[in-house]
């Protein structure tokens, strides 16, 4: 069963921008550590960035940093990627994913969503 909803992908020239949705009915999404994965074509699963619950403390994957910003608002149950600076690498399906614990580099989380596609061309 899918419990986590990601949206917002999409096909995009270099240079330009997206931002990624992650959503889920109840408290799944303002109780818990959210992050965001990705899989690029031939690749394994890398993490991108995550937000603790409280929103307070974020991490990300070193090639991202400063271009990707991890957010939440936790009145909507709704944690947001924005990616700029949008490069050919960055092309994968992207996923969210939260946890109770802070256990960002890990794969094992409680829940997933489905992905959505992000294609950056140049």
């Amino acid at each position: 069963q899918v419990q986590l909803v990601e949206s917002g992908g999409g096909s995009v020239q270099a240079g330009g921008s997206l931002r990624l949705s992650c959503a889920a009915s109840g408290r799944i999404i303002s109780t818990r550590t959210v992050g965001w994965f990705r899989q690029g074509p031939g690749k394994e699963r890398e993490f991108v960035a995550a937000i603790s619950w409280r929103g307070d403390v974020s991490d990300y994957l070193g090639s991202v940093k400063g271009r990707f910003t991890i957010s939440r608002d936790n009145a909507k149950n709704t944690v947001y990627l924005q990616m700029n600076s949008l490069e050919p690498d960055d092309t994968a399906v992207y996923y969210c994913a939260a946890d109770l614990k802070w256990n960002i580099r890990s794969t094992s989380w409680e829940y997933w969503g489905q992905g959505t596609q992000v294609t950056v061309s140049s």
